[in-house]
């Protein structure tokens, strides 16, 4: 049997509406999350994140994370040492909202918090850190890699 150009056509027209049916089945099955599910809410409070950043990078240090073996030891600036520290620390995932994981800020006198590592998924988080100290309150973000 030989192709004539009508053949060929309808072939052609068939391949491509199957890559369009593809496509469409493939892009209703993907998963999108959000970077925060009320959006809107935390929009109208990004003030108050912007000024204690402000007041973060004013300190004589940054907040550090670092990773041993199945530990992560948060290190708040020098400032909050011996200081009444409250707050909160967001893992943040972007890659999947299910690995997101908060937890409280409990630093001891030299403002050092241990977690252990093992409880997270590995992979790439953003560490959101919130802390009021005297009043004042402080937000910086550290990137994090757990494996």
């Amino acid at each position: 049997m030989t192709f004539n150009w009508g053949h060929k056509l309808t072939l052609g027209f068939l391949a491509f509406a199957g890559m369009i049916v593809y496509m469409v089945i493939q892009s209703m099955q993907t998963h999108y999350d959000l970077v925060s599910k009320e959006y809107y809410k935390d929009e109208l409070q990004y003030q108050q994140v912007i000024d204690g950043a402000y007041r973060a990078n004013q300190l004589s240090t940054r907040t550090s994370i670092t990773r041993t073996n199945d530990q992560l030891i948060i290190q708040l600036p020098g400032e909050m040492q011996q200081q009444a520290v409250t707050g909160s620390i967001l893992f943040y995932c972007a890659d999947d909202s299910k690995k997101d994981k908060i937890i409280a800020l409990q630093v001891n006198e030299q403002a050092i918090q241990v977690i252990n590592s093992r409880s997270f998924i590995p992979g790439r988080y953003t560490a959101r850190v919130k802390w009021q100290a005297n009043g004042t309150s402080y937000y910086t973000e550290v990137p994090v890699t757990i494996q």
